[in-house]
């Protein structure tokens, strides 16, 4: 259990108020040429819900605008659109620098009875009979020792291969089971921005599968350029989480992959989609 990194990105998430509607983060230190996406996308839900009361994230759509700087702070700024009685709708533009770096608009909903249905979870190898990443990545040696032994505050266990195994093309499928590497407390909105924290870490990559590399290949540049989210049902982040993602196209430099996040009982807790910039570096 690595308890220590995930209290760590839950402080990250804790955004001091500095203003009203204005909050400013914190950015890990890490040896970063650039800010996560996944951490930046979950410090503005978090700004974002700071603003709200007895309404419950459904979804959220951002782009990446400019590479973060993670040496510095980041400021975010919420601009309340609307306050409805079943709806409410925050914008949030994350700045550094005076420049916005990533914009995100996202829709809370006052909970409804409703039609109930869902697709049913893939079967796959429960997470304890599946190696953690720091044990597969141990026995790769092209991998240096101290990343493999790094805290992570998300425990990955990939059914599929995992960025560092791939030689040749394979399925357009990946699937990974996650959770917070440790205990969270009970307010739903840190679980949502958790899973929005983890969401980014995998997804794009399954852009690559069919082309027989993945992101661990220094000779691949890899960027988010947007990122979409719906909140179906309630979940626990430190709870097992079976992420199922597939890419449908990759073209022109961009690839699109897309994620249905089951709880390990079979009930489908949300859906994301992602796009993003894929370029192969000449030597």
């Amino acid at each position: 259990m690595s308890q220590a990194a995930l209290d760590d990105v839950v402080a990250l998430l804790d955004l001091e108020a500095i203003e009203v509607n204005i909050f400013r983060g914190a950015s890990p230190d890490e040896d970063r040429q650039r800010t996560f996406g996944g951490q930046v996308a979950g410090q503005a839900l978090v700004a974002a819900a700071r603003t709200v009361e007895e309404f419950v994230v459904h979804s959220l759509h951002a782009y990446f605008l400019r590479p973060g700087d993670p040496h510095a702070p980041i400021l975010y700024e919420v601009d309340r659109i609307r306050d409805g009685r079943s709806f409410v709708t925050r914008r949030v533009v994350a700045i550094q620098h005076g420049k916005a770096i990533f914009n995100m608009s996202a829709s809370f909903h006052r909970h409804e009875e409703g039609f109930d249905h869902s697709l049913p979870i893939p079967e796959v190898p429960p997470p304890e009979e599946l190696a953690d990443f720091a044990e597969r990545a141990r026995n790769n040696p092209n991998v240096p020792s101290a990343w493999a032994d790094r805290p992570r505050p998300i425990d990955t266990r990939y059914v599929t291969a995992t960025p560092m195994e791939r030689t040749v093309p394979l399925a357009p499928i990946q699937q990974v089971w996650l959770r917070a590497d440790g205990t969270l407390g009970d307010d739903p909105v840190l679980h949502n921005c958790l899973l929005a924290y983890a969401s980014d870490m995998t997804l794009l990559d399954t852009t690559l599968l069919p082309h027989g590399t993945g992101s661990a290949d220094p000779q691949v540049m890899m960027a988010s350029l947007d990122h979409a989210m719906w909140f179906h049902r309630q979940f626990r982040a430190d709870e097992w989480l079976l992420y199922h993602q597939d890419t449908p196209t990759s073209v022109g430099a961009r690839g699109l992959a897309r994620g249905l996040v089951f709880t390990r009982d079979g009930a489908l807790v949300a859906s994301v989609m992602q796009e993003g910039l894929i370029r192969r570096i000449r030597p």
